[in-house]
């Protein structure tokens, strides 16, 4: 999705959550989850990255064991290292979208939602970060994504909603 500041990006993806409710019509889900990535993620900020990523792996509808199978894939894709151990209100934006990515790409929701999250970050988590969603994008996952690169949606999108 691409569109001016204000245009109700962000707020669609909300309502496409299921964390608003839409003023008209509805929001069908028949029974699939669905992650939000967001800087604005619900991050505990006195936890440590671990435990942000089974709470946000939880809310997702998975099971705790099911996160701790994929915490070493997740730790090893954020490149956080002993970072993981520490409160996320140590982190920088940039770390916290790392780690919020890294859970999304590892737990596979069937959609998932980035707002703005691929533009975050250093440059090398950037250019990874886009290879995992442009895999993601072409298996049989839905993935929605807002941001204002042009550039970005050129290479990742084969379509566009403009708001």
């Amino acid at each position: 999705m691409v569109g001016r500041n204000g245009a109700g990006k962000s707020t669609l993806l909300r309502v496409v959550a299921g964390i608003l409710k839409p003023d008209e019509g509805v929001v069908e889900n028949s029974g699939v989850t669905v992650s939000l990535l967001t800087l604005q993620a619900g991050f505990d900020p006195d936890l440590p990255g671990t435990d942000n990523a089974i709470l946000s792996g939880m809310l997702m509808g998975y099971q705790r064991c099911q996160i701790e199978e994929r915490m070493e894939a997740i730790e090893d894709f954020s490149e956080l290292g002993a970072f993981m151990k520490e409160p996320v209100k140590t982190y920088s934006s940039g770390m916290r979208s790392r780690l919020g990515f890294s859970v999304a790409m590892y737990l596979s929701p069937d959609v998932l939602l980035l707002d703005e999250i691929l533009s975050v970050g250093d440059k090398h988590f950037r250019k990874k970060a886009e290879e995992a969603m442009f895999k993601k994008i072409h298996s049989n996952q839905t993935v929605l994504i807002v941001s204002h690169s042009e550039t970005q949606i050129e290479r990742l999108c084969d379509r566009v909603v403009a708001l």
